[in-house]
Formats: C-alpha cells, sequence, structure tokens
C-alpha cells in the first residue's frame, strides 16, 4: 500500500516537473485571457477607464445590428472563399511540380515557401509599392489603361489585390502538406496507372486526389481559419481603403477596439468572430471525415 502511495507521488512529481510548467504557460497566455475577454464583453470599458460598468449583453446585440460589422463579414467571406480556393489550388499544383522529378525541386520548394516566412506586414508593404508604383510604370509605360492606376485605389481592384497577394503567400504552405500527402502515395499505384494507359491528368484525378484526402482537408481548415483570421495583411496592404472597401472583420474588430476605443464592444465581435470560424471549421472536418469514411 505504502509502496503504491510512493508510486503515485513520484508519477506527480514527474507530471509536476514537466507538464505543470507547459500548463501554467498555457493558462496564463491562452485560458486567463480568453476569460477575461468573455467578461469584458459585458461591461462598456473603453480600455482606460478605472470605474468599468456592466451592461449585460448589449455589445452582443449591437454586433448584430452594427451594419458595419455586417458588411465587413460579408466581404471576409468573399475574401475567404476565393483566397481558400485559389490558394489550394496554387499549392497543389506547385506541389505537383515540385514532386514530379524536375531538375532543382528542392531549390524551387523552398523558393516556393518563402513567402510565407515573411510577415504580412512586411508583405502588404512589398506589394502596396508593387501595385502603386512598380504596375502603374509599367501600364504607362506599354499604354495598358487598367494597368496605369493602382489596384488599391479601386474599391473591386483593391480587394482582388488583397485576394492575389494573400493566395501567393499561402500557396506556399499548404504546397508543403500536399507534397507530403504526394510522397507517401504507394509508386506501385501510379505505376499501374501508367501501365494501363492513364494520363497525367486521369492519374491525378483517379489516383491521387484520393489518396491525399486528409492532406485536402488539413489545408482547407487552415486555409479557412487563416482568411477569417486574416490582418496584417489587411493593415499593411490596404488598411481597409478605398472607402472601408477591403476591411475584413479582423481589421474591423480592431478599429473598434483600439480607434473607437470601444473595447467591450471590440471584444464581444472578437468572441462572434470565434464562434463562426468554429462552426465552420468544425462542420468542413466532419463532413472531410464523412467523405474520406463513405470512400
Amino acid at each position: 500500500m505504502a509502496k503504491n502511495f510512493g508510486k503515485k507521488i513520484k508519477n506527480i512529481g514527474i507530471f509536476a516537473g514537466f507538464g505543470l510548467p507547459a500548463t501554467i504557460i498555457w493558462a496564463s497566455v491562452v485560458l486567463i485571457p480568453f476569460i477575461y475577454g468573455i467578461w469584458i464583453t459585458f461591461t462598456d470599458w473603453n480600455g482606460l477607464a478605472i470605474d468599468i460598468n456592466y451592461v449585460g449583453v448589449q455589445n452582443y446585440l449591437e454586433v448584430f445590428t452594427d451594419s458595419t460589422f455586417v458588411t465587413a463579414f460579408f466581404k471576409t467571406v468573399i475574401y475567404a472563399f476565393f483566397t481558400v480556393i485559389a490558394s489550394n489550388l496554387v499549392g497543389f499544383l506547385l506541389a505537383l511540380a515540385v514532386t514530379s522529378g524536375i531538375k532543382g525541386q528542392s531549390f524551387f520548394r523552398t523558393g516556393f515557401f518563402t513567402p510565407n516566412i515573411i510577415g504580412g506586414i512586411i508583405l502588404g508593404y512589398i506589394w502596396n509599392f508593387i501595385f502603386s508604383y512598380a504596375l502603374t510604370t509599367f501600364g504607362k509605360s506599354i499604354g495598358v489603361e487598367w494597368m496605369s492606376t493602382s489596384w488599391l485605389t479601386h474599391p473591386t481592384r483593391a480587394l482582388i489585390a488583397l485576394i492575389i497577394v494573400s493566395s501567393w503567400q499561402m500557396s506556399g504552405y499548404l504546397m508543403v502538406i500536399y507534397i507530403a500527402g504526394l510522397t507517401n502515395v504507394p509508386k506501385e499505384l501510379l505505376e499501374a496507372a501508367y501501365v494501363d494507359g492513364a494520363s497525367g491528368f486521369q492519374v491525378v484525378r483517379r489516383v491521387k486526389l484520393p489518396l491525399i484526402k486528409n492532406s485536402t482537408a488539413i489545408c482547407i481548415f487552415l486555409s479557412i481559419s487563416r482568411t477569417f483570421m486574416s490582418f496584417d495583411m489587411n493593415l499593411s496592404l490596404t488598411a481597409g481603403g478605398p472607402y472601408k472597401s477591403t476591411e475584413l472583420i479582423a481589421y474591423k474588430i480592431y478599429q473598434t477596439a483600439f480607434t473607437s476605443m470601444e473595447f467591450g464592444k471590440g471584444q464581444a465581435q472578437a468572441i462572434v468572430l470565434f464562434v463562426i470560424v468554429a462552426i465552420i471549421s468544425l462542420l468542413q472536418v466532419y463532413f472531410t471525415r464523412k467523405g474520406v469514411d463513405e470512400q
């Protein structure tokens, strides 16, 4: 009995030595701020005031009656839809290219992945210069009207520019995941398909795609969550302009909390966004796994 008790004490000590520090750090960085953030949503705190008043669910009611928040949400849905499709398509095509045995494919992998290493703020400013000066100068020199003015000054083109840059940055990261899936496809199946007379497109469609559905599910999940949480690129590339035509939901939350100094309302918007992204992600994972299990 005493021996078992001593063993339990030893196991507790081992956990305390290895698991407790990580648990404390996680609770300090994630759990406690999350709970504190939920509490803020029920107050009128402006970020500076000492006296904080309880307002109940008023902030949540204002979220759904705020037309600017609803508009930003629908713009984010449009942005996420096209960015998810474009980044996954480009990432998959890049993965196919760098797993086909071409010369220097390791170099190309590194090059395609590099944009993901660079921070969104830096990339945003770089592409801001490209759209505002480089492309306009080139457009004027060749006499192309739609390239002679900056895309970032036109509401529709500015959103397209944001989608292009975001897709370009994310595709390299998704490429790595697709590469992991493609390299695990049995070579015997590929050789058998080619022997049976299948074309390259048929091999990709009938053999490779069905066998990398787990990689596809992961890529879609990551791209959805990243696009809905997009902030740094939105800030540095367009800053929500022109005329708030590219103000995505994360940037809208930032504006509410730190520009309008409505921390309670901004935190309520953040909680609503968290719930929406969680529901979308869970539904996507559920239907993807269901499709895999039915095969």
